[in-house]
């Protein structure tokens, strides 16, 4: 996977524009990002050991760090800042976004979760 050709983060800090070469823009919100982060702190080390994130309806991304030309880290305002988002995935994200935020706010509803604090 390519680099994208643009990352840009809104005035409000909510929403991440990702371009990739010869593609639409993906536009992917700070907490869809949060609550799929691929850090092990969300997706554990196994399927099983994965967590459904609550309350990060209000989340801001603080800053986006370069990871070597293959990926890069979203810190987000509550601090969260171990995951390291590839181009790959982040590709995913913007191909299966409807689908894993479904995914996600049924399992908030199953669980009983809020996505407010």
């Amino acid at each position: 996977m390519t680099a994208p050709k643009e990352l840009r983060v809104s005035k409000d800090r909510k929403l991440l524009t990702v371009t990739f070469p010869d593609h639409a823009p993906f536009e992917l919100p700070a907490e869809f990002l949060r609550v799929v982060s691929p850090s092990a702190e969300v997706q554990g080390h196994s399927p099983e050991q994965r967590v459904t994130v609550p309350g990060k309806r209000n989340v801001a991304i603080t800053r986006i760090e370069p990871v070597g030309n293959y990926a890069v880290r979203i810190v987000f305002d509550d601090f969260h800042d171990t995951g390291i988002f590839t181009w790959n995935y982040l590709h995913a994200l913007g191909h299966e976004k409807e689908a894993r935020w479904q995914v996600y706010l049924a399992e908030l509803a199953e669980k009983r979760l809020s996505r407010d604090r």
